[in-house]
């Protein structure tokens, strides 16, 4: 598992639980993360389970991403 700044971590269970990822502490993504929990804000260091998934961000177009020969 792999995750970045700005991420949604999905902690399944009888309601599955979402947060976003504001650090992340391990090495090249991996875990711990630190989260921020959606509905409550509540902030947690979280080691996510073998079900967990991360889900990334949209990321932003950058300008050498738009306008290039690919797009005539």
């Amino acid at each position: 598992m792999r995750a970045k700044v700005g991420d949604t971590l999905v902690v399944p269970g009888p309601e599955d639980r979402t947060g976003l990822v504001i650090r992340v502490l391990g090495r090249d993504g991996a875990p711990p993360y630190v989260i921020k929990w959606r509905g409550d804000s509540y902030i947690a260091m979280v080691t996510p389970g073998e079900y967990s998934r991360i889900i990334p961000a949209p990321r932003k177009a950058t300008g050498s991403d738009v306008g290039g020969p690919a797009d005539l």
